[in-house]
């Protein structure tokens, strides 16, 4: 497995911000919403290629990923692209809120559909936090 570095809170390098419970919650209902009734990528390849063509509304990242180095450039290019992100502790969450029975390390909601209020609302409580 890759080295895991570690910043003082215990988490990887990659993470920025502590997601609060309540936001990460909310991002996994929302992306369950948006796969029944809008639109979703999953896997870090995929969302990669939503932030940089402009389509994610909001990017979704893993913080259990060992190599940390498979998303490590997510919030990157979604701080250039101005496009809201978030952690969830896992992957398994993840890959479940996204109909998937396997863990999955990222995902991003292309189009919202009925899941706009919740995003909104994760949208506005992430500027609060990181400035998007």
């Amino acid at each position: 497995m890759g080295e895991n570095k570690m910043n003082p809170q215990n988490k990887p390098y990659y993470i920025k911000f502590d997601t609060p419970t309540e936001l990460a919650d909310a991002a996994l209902e929302a992306l369950r919403q948006a796969k029944d009734g809008g639109k979703i990528r999953k896997g870090v390849n995929e969302t990669t290629k939503t932030i940089e063509r402009g389509e994610a509304k909001l990017v979704v990242i893993a913080e259990d990923v060992d190599p940390a180095e498979i998303v490590a450039h997510l919030p990157v290019i979604c701080g250039e692209r101005k496009v809201p992100y978030l952690f969830v502790k896992s992957k398994l969450d993840l890959g479940k809120a996204i109909g998937l029975d396997v863990p999955s390390a990222a995902a991003s909601i292309v189009d919202v559909g009925p899941a706009k209020a919740v995003i909104d609302q994760i949208t506005s409580s992430l500027s609060k936090i990181i400035g998007v």
